[in-house]
Parts: C-alpha cells; sequence; structure tokens
C-alpha cells in the first residue's frame, strides 16, 4: 500500500499537490480552511486540521502565507507525523515553523517549489527540499510523485533560499527584458519580432557567463577580465541617458549603474562582474 498522504490547503497549487497524489493512488485526505473548494475533492475532505493531520504519516501543508501554517498547527498534536511545509516563506520563517513543529513531536522539511500548478506531476518540475535528512529520505519516492525532488541541506531554511535566489534571479532577468521592450514599443513599432530574433538569442547566450562568474567566486578570478567594470561603468551612461531621450522609465537600470560606479570607486575598475556580487553583501 501506498503511504497515506495528507494536504492541508486547496489553493490552485495545494488542489493540484492532492490531484497528483490520488492519480498516483495514494490515500489521500484533504483539508481547507474555506469550506467548498475543490468539491471533486469532496469524499477525501476531512472536518477539521486535526482530523486531516491525524488521518495519515505524511503532511503536506500548502497555505497562503506563512501565519496560516501557524494558525493551523499550533495546538495540533504531531507527534510521529512528517510535516512537510510547501508555502511559500523565508528562511528564518521556515526555521521558526521547524522549531514549533519539532517541539509538537514530528520530524520536519521545509520545500520550495519551482512549478506553477499546472507542472506539478511533469517532467519540467522540481522541489527544494531542506530540514530533516532521514525524513527527507523516508519519503523521497513519495515526494517525487509532485516534482523532482532536490535536496539542499539540513538547515531547514535552505530550501527557502534557494527557492527565493532563483525567483530574485528570474525577476530581475524580466525586469531587464521589459525595459528593453518599453525601448522599442517607444518607436512605434512591434515589439515581437525584435523578443523572437534578437532578445531571447541575446539573452540565451549571455546567461552562458553566469558559471564563469560563479566559478570566479568560488575560486577566485581565472584570467583577465574580458570587459571590465571600469569599462562597463563608462558605457552604462548612455544605457540611462538613451532610457531618458525614448521616454521610457529608467528606474530598473538605474541601480546597476550605481553598483557599477561604486565598484569602480572601491577600486574594483580591473575586475569582472564577479566583484559586484560580493559588493551586494551587507555583512
Amino acid at each position: 500500500m501506498k503511504t497515506p498522504v495528507t494536504v492541508l490547503g486547496l489553493g490552485a497549487m495545494g488542489t493540484a499537490l492532492a490531484r497528483a497524489y490520488l492519480a498516483a493512488g495514494h490515500p489521500t485526505t484533504v483539508w481547507n480552511r474555506t469550506p467548498g473548494r475543490s468539491p471533486e475533492l469532496e469524499t477525501e475532505r476531512a472536518a477539521t486540521a486535526a482530523e486531516a493531520i491525524a488521518a495519515s504519516p505524511l503532511v503536506i501543508v500548502c497555505l497562503l502565507v506563512d501565519d496560516t501554517v501557524r494558525s493551523t498547527l499550533d495546538g495540533i498534536d504531531l507527534s510521529g507525523k512528517t510535516v512537510v511545509n510547501l508555502t511559500n516563506s523565508t528562511p528564518d520563517q521556515a526555521r521558526a515553523t521547524a522549531e514549533r513543529v519539532t517541539a509538537a513531536g514530528a520530524q520536519y522539511v521545509d520545500g520550495g517549489i519551482m512549478a506553477v500548478p499546472a507542472m506539478i506531476g511533469g517532467p519540467a518540475a522540481f522541489i527544494f527540499y531542506s530540514g530533516v535528512p532521514e525524513a527527507f529520505e523516508k519519503h523521497r519516492a513519495d515526494l517525487s510523485v509532485l516534482a523532482r525532488p532536490e535536496y539542499v541541506g539540513a538547515d531547514p531554511g535552505l530550501a527557502a533560499l534557494y527557492d527565493i535566489a532563483l525567483l530574485s534571479g528570474m525577476y530581475g532577468m524580466f525586469g531587464g527584458a521589459q525595459h528593453a521592450l518599453a525601448l522599442i514599443d517607444s518607436t512605434g513599432g512591434p515589439t515581437e519580432p525584435f523578443t523572437n530574433q534578437f532578445l531571447v538569442p541575446w539573452l540565451t547566450a549571455m546567461l552562458t557567463s553566469l558559471p564563469r562568474i560563479a566559478s570566479d567566486l568560488d575560486n577566485g578570478p581565472a584570467g583577465t577580465a574580458g570587459s571590465n567594470l571600469a569599462m562597463q561603468a563608462a558605457a552604462y551612461d548612455n544605457l540611462v541617458s538613451t532610457a531618458a531621450a525614448q521616454g521610457v522609465d529608467p528606474l530598473l537600470l538605474t541601480p546597476m549603474g550605481e553598483l557599477l560606479n561604486r565598484a569602480v570607486t572601491a577600486g574594483h575598475g580591473d575586475e569582472d562582474l564577479a566583484a559586484l556580487v560580493r559588493l551586494l553583501r551587507t555583512e
């Protein structure tokens, strides 16, 4: 018999998780604070969170925010359970939840879902996990039903950190792309040909430099900078002035220009982009 699973939370993602477990043949119990959500799961629904948790050794939590996780789990006996929290949270929130869940008698694993609901159960989705390694290994096969599991360490805050790091990279990339589109749109011309023929291939090619930047961070520069920061800082003014001339707000550009100038002022003008990463650290 496959492991019985409880899913707390029936938003779009929680519903996708529950459906994936049912489709894979796992006895599945669900609970949601608002009655009537996902009526197709009515036969699997428990009346209370405590009843739902009691039904399964593996409890998947996918609620809206961290405060909801706390108010849902506090006061419930979690003895002998493995609680896997897939609610979006910060690393510190994940660590605090781990302390509360452990004190209530359960083993805690935190998770960061790198997928949209439609991707759950498919080959492109993956989920970061961190927390009690024995609990993760015990339920690795169960968690694989949802997406490819990527365990990143025993610190329960690491999954949230990896999740937020990837989202930060995504939003930064989209911010630059949106500025580029605004420049083309300012001419009154179409943006789709520019995007398909030039923007996507250019960004794809530029992404190949990321492993070298990471290697420079970990091991030190392997050679002379191909495009040093002093040169880049001098040329960067053209990006901002062109935006102003085209009637495009440079708010997505100016922070990088400020960072480049700060690097040059601090004596890093002959270095490469990896030097900017260290300048972002506030410690």
